[in-house]
């Protein structure tokens, strides 16, 4: 199994950045895709970003040219730098690995981003 921890979440004004870490620690190798998703009050969890084992990436529209996902093999860790915030993006964010067999996937708790002034 992998386990992941969030860190980096908290309140920023509107324009700003925040840099979502994601510690991964257990089977890594069994790691071939890894995303960030969002879940907004009220609202389903969407995905925000995604890079597959050959650096792929992809974006959802509403985070393209402000968000980027990013990785770091020697920290097993994954990041997602978030520029010009905005109060839209307010969620709790989670990252999630999708991994070759069982269990196929596995989840982080979350962390709080909050953009208001």
């Amino acid at each position: 199994q992998v386990q992941l921890v969030e860190s980096g979440g908290g309140l920023v004004q509107p324009g700003g950045s925040l840099r979502l870490s994601c510690a991964a620690s257990g089977s890594i190798s069994k790691i071939y895709r890894m995303a960030w998703y969002r879940r907004a009050p009220g609202n389903e969890r969407e995905l925000v970003a995604r890079m597959t084992s050959t650096d792929a990436t992809y974006y959802a529209e509403s985070v393209k040219g402000r968000f980027t996902i990013s990785r770091d093999n020697a920290k097993n860790t994954m990041y997602l730098q978030m520029n010009s915030l905005k109060p839209e993006d307010t969620a709790v964010y989670y990252c999630k690995v999708d991994l070759w067999g069982r269990p196929s996937e596995s989840w982080g708790p979350g962390t709080q981003v909050t953009v208001s002034s």
